[in-house]
């Protein structure tokens, strides 16, 4: 029998869900979602845009340099660096007006490192949610996949798709926020596509490569068509979708 434990993280302005599956050891689950939750708040504390005192609002004021931030900036900076290449510029935090930003990947990255805490616990399968980045080991039960879906961009009550989600899916948009992604090359604030989402083993990556492809549309599709693990699907404004050939939709 199927056994599902949901906790909750309040924190980056939204609410993380742990889901945890089949686990016979609560004491050992309450420790690593404490854990979680302090990660998390950390990554918060350092990372918000949102608090004029964390350590990346003050570098990107320019108060402070990047060695003198703790060293999880540049950590992440370095990963940036890498998905910027990866998406051929596309993802770019330091394109951002106001300052280098890598929200596009943090809210990945950090997920991606709570649900790596659950790995250890003897369980069928977990599944950490931040605000639809979704990062996952395992299955309901020990013999089956867990099964996601993606909401139609013009109507998130309706579902426009649903796969099977091994590792991470990342989604991005703007039908819930508007206009929030900067697009590095015309340098304004505009999506080629009503909806992104990728599917790969690292939801960091994830992450910054749904931000290019909302942006750079067909560009980056073929960009991710030729990447060894990762998987993308566009929806455009007309509502139909476009996805690479190994993307995971489930079609029954």
């Amino acid at each position: 029998m199927e056994s599902t434990t949901r906790h909750f993280i309040e924190v980056m302005g939204t609410v993380v869900t742990v889901d945890l599956f089949n686990c016979v050891d609560a004491a050992g689950a309450s420790v690593a979602v404490e854990a979680a939750r302090e990660l998390l708040h950390e990554v918060d504390r350092i990372f918000s845009t949102y608090k004029e005192a964390s350590p990346l609002s003050r570098l990107r004021r320019g108060e402070i340099s990047l060695g003198e931030t703790p060293p999880q900036v540049a950590d992440v900076l370095d990963l940036c660096q890498r998905a910027k290449s990866l998406s051929a510029g596309w993802f770019d935090p330091w394109a951002i007006p106001g300052g280098v930003d890598p929200t596009g990947y943090v809210k990945g990255w950090a997920a991606q490192r709570a649900l790596d805490l659950f790995r250890a616990l003897p369980l069928s399968g977990a599944i950490v949610n931040a605000a639809g980045d979704i990062a996952s080991f395992g299955g309901p039960t020990n013999d089956s996949v867990f099964r996601t879906g993606i909401v139609r961009p013009d109507d998130p009550q309706r579902l426009a798709a649903v796969i099977e989600l091994r590792h991470c899916l990342a989604t991005s948009g703007e039908a819930q926020r508007g206009a929030h992604l900067f697009n590095p090359f015309t340098r304004d604030f505009a999506s080629a596509v009503a909806s992104a989402s990728v599917t790969g083993p690292d939801l960091g990556v994830c992450d910054a490569l749904a931000t290019a492809l909302s942006v750079g549309g067909h560009d980056v599709m073929v960009l991710i068509d030729v990447m060894d693990e990762y998987e993308a699907l566009t929806i455009d404004a007309a509502g139909n979708l476009h996805a690479t050939p190994g993307f995971p939709l489930v079609r029954d």
